[in-house]
């Protein structure tokens, strides 16, 4: 594999395990030092990194809840200090519960709305402020902005305003040469989909049916266009949406 990403420093937010766990190590395999960021499980996190250090790439897991203020500029400034300034953020972290109209309260709209958009607020902020000369930011959004499942208002809301989100952040930041991207996965096989009940049932026979290439996604094939977008690969490339939903939004 050409090393797209050599010398370049990588923050992948939730990364410790599912999809964001398998960018932080194609970005490493690209040859970028990553960043591995967790808010619950250092342990998780640390198999990550260690997974990165014995393929003989440089990673460093960073503790951070980004649904505050003070948790995103400490992942960021723990970044900074592990690996000098940033090239490379991924937007990765995120929660999804579903819920009908008649069960959403106060409560699970913050819950999302603080990690999913205001978390990924705060840690744009936080580290395009330490981008050097250019770079890329690559937010993780979902298929579900556009196929707007039933039973999903709350998170499918934090998507479209991931997707909004990126449009604006790519004509604002543009005059800095950094470049704001959103990959927008269809349903992925990882832990959380297993542990929500969604990898079997009827949830995934309606996607497999409907989705033009029979089947749901793996979490390498969302890395792969990661990697694409954080590489100079594409560089005249901004405020795109990327589906990789197997040809179903």
């Amino acid at each position: 594999m050409t090393k797209r990403l050599e010398g370049k420093v990588a923050l992948v937010t939730g990364a410790s395990k599912g999809i964001g766990a398998e960018i932080a190590a194609r970005l490493a395999a690209e040859g970028a030092s990553v960043a591995v960021n967790y808010s619950a499980s250092k342990e998780a996190a640390d198999r990550v990194v260690a997974a990165i250090k014995g393929k003989g790439g440089k990673a460093v897991a960073v503790h951070g809840n980004l649904s505050d203020g003070n948790g995103a500029k400490k992942v960021v400034a723990e970044t900074v200090k592990a690996f000098g300034a940033i090239d490379v953020l991924v937007n990765n972290a995120g929660i999804y519960e579903f819920a009908p109209l008649d069960g959403i309260t106060p409560e699970h709209f913050h819950k999302h709305f603080d990690l999913n958009v205001l978390g990924l607020l705060l840690v744009s902020q936080e580290a395009a402020r330490h981008f050097n000369d250019g770079g890329s930011i690559i937010n993780i959004s979902s298929g579900v902005s556009t196929i707007a499942p039933p039973n999903s208002a709350v998170y499918t809301a934090t998507k479209a305003s991931v997707d909004a989100i990126s449009a604006v952040l790519s004509k604002e930041l543009a005059p800095r040469k950094i470049r704001v991207n959103t990959v927008n996965p269809g349903m992925i096989a990882t832990e959380g989909v297993v542990s929500a009940g969604l990898a079997e049932g009827d949830m995934r026979n309606w996607i497999e049916s409907a989705t033009p290439l029979g089947r749901i996604g793996k979490v390498e094939e969302i890395a792969a266009a990661v990697a694409f977008f954080a590489s100079s690969d594409a560089s005249y490339i901004t405020g795109e949406t990327l589906h990789v939903t197997g040809g179903l939004h």
